[in-house]
């Protein structure tokens, strides 16, 4: 079974790891990570930060859009993850070049919270819409269902109860303006927090060069490559917005949510597409029971001030209570489904 996969972000290359575990008799093209085979691309020179960055490689988008259209002509199948910007007008283009291809899209668009246009474009030009959160399918006619979340499948550790080990996880992001930008507030912060053991979360991508020219002085904190277990094991945590945050509330760790975005790319979030809220436990919750989870602290919030008060004063009780009701609803994972679907012949 030969497969173009289209795979363009760190976390959707995560959730690929994990299904692949599930397929047999798979030959990949396309763009993912070198890790687990050998792309055209890999999914790091495809690497971007917001709608300026996206804007800026507009055209050489275009260009491998085109490469990826050659390709599909001798695949059997083609998966699509995440990353509509690009997927979704790829869809259209090898739909329109080979109607008899099947198109899977595995992570569907936020279609829930902007852009819902989207939702008759991926009816149009995929076959089969797997969808990882619950209330996203009843947008959908019957070529969505709902087939869990990857991450049910990817975290091993689960709290019962709240941990007392005085440990604090600081996880400033993974791309390099993400870290820029908090790092340095993070660096303050640990000296504000008197009496903790303060873990940084780096991403095990970075080289020791890297981890230099990134984060500079780190005096004060034990770095740790592993993000589960030093959630796991820690009171409290800062995130920068992204996937760990609901790794986070999977796993029952209470945190706020910390994201300071480029300036164009936070209005045109507010005031154009109507973002609310960016934490996806939030919104999950939101949906499910009209509550939040933890508290998100956005752009000129992220102060001293805000953070400390955030570590002191979230109740941590009911973080949890919340946390397991999240979990529940999941209810399970996603990868071993979809990837024995990819190995079933059509």
């Amino acid at each position: 079974m030969k497969l173009l996969v289209l795979a363009l972000e760190p976390s959707s290359n995560l959730h690929l790891k994990e299904l692949l575990k599930y397929t047999h008799d798979i030959e990949m093209v396309g763009i993912f990570s070198k890790e687990l085979g050998t792309p055209l691309y890999d999914v790091s020179d495809v690497a971007i930060m917001g709608f300026v960055d996206a804007f800026k490689k507009y055209r050489w988008f275009k260009r491998i859009a085109l490469e990826m259209v050659e390709l599909a002509r001798d695949v059997d199948r083609v998966l699509l993850m995440d990353s509509s910007g690009f997927n979704l007008p790829l869809a259209q283009k090898i739909k329109e070049a080979y109607p008899n291809k099947e198109i899977i899209y595995y992570i569907l668009p936020q279609t829930w919270a902007t852009r819902s246009y989207r939702i008759k474009l991926l009816e149009e030009y995929c076959d089969t819409l797997f969808g990882i959160l619950p209330f996203e399918i009843a947008q959908y006619s019957s070529k969505a269902h709902y087939v869990g979340h990857p991450l049910l499948d990817e975290i091993k550790l689960k709290k019962s109860s709240l941990t007392h080990n005085g440990i604090v996880s600081f996880m400033p992001g993974s791309r390099p303006s993400e870290i820029k930008r908090l790092f340095p507030i993070y660096r303050q912060l640990r000296q504000k927090l008197e009496g903790i053991k303060a873990l940084l979360v780096i991403p095990p991508i970075f080289s020791p060069q890297q981890i230099d020219e990134l984060y500079g002085e780190c005096a004060g904190f034990e770095i740790t490559h592993d993000a589960h277990q030093a959630l796991y094991q820690s009171d409290f945590a800062f995130i920068c917005s992204g996937s760990a945050t609901l790794e986070a509330a999977l796993i029952g760790t209470p945190f706020c949510l910390n994201y300071i975005a480029k300036p164009l790319d936070y209005f045109i979030g507010k005031y154009i597409l109507g973002v609310k809220e960016i934490g996806l436990a939030n919104i999950i919750l939101r949906h499910h029971t009209n509550t939040t989870l933890h508290k998100e602290l956005i752009q000129g919030d992220v102060t001293l001030a805000n953070l400390v008060d955030a570590y002191h004063h979230t109740n941590r009780e009911i973080f949890l209570t919340q946390a397991l009701e999240l979990r529940a609803y999941l209810a399970h994972g996603s990868s071993q489904f979809v990837g024995e679907y990819l190995s079933t012949p059509q």
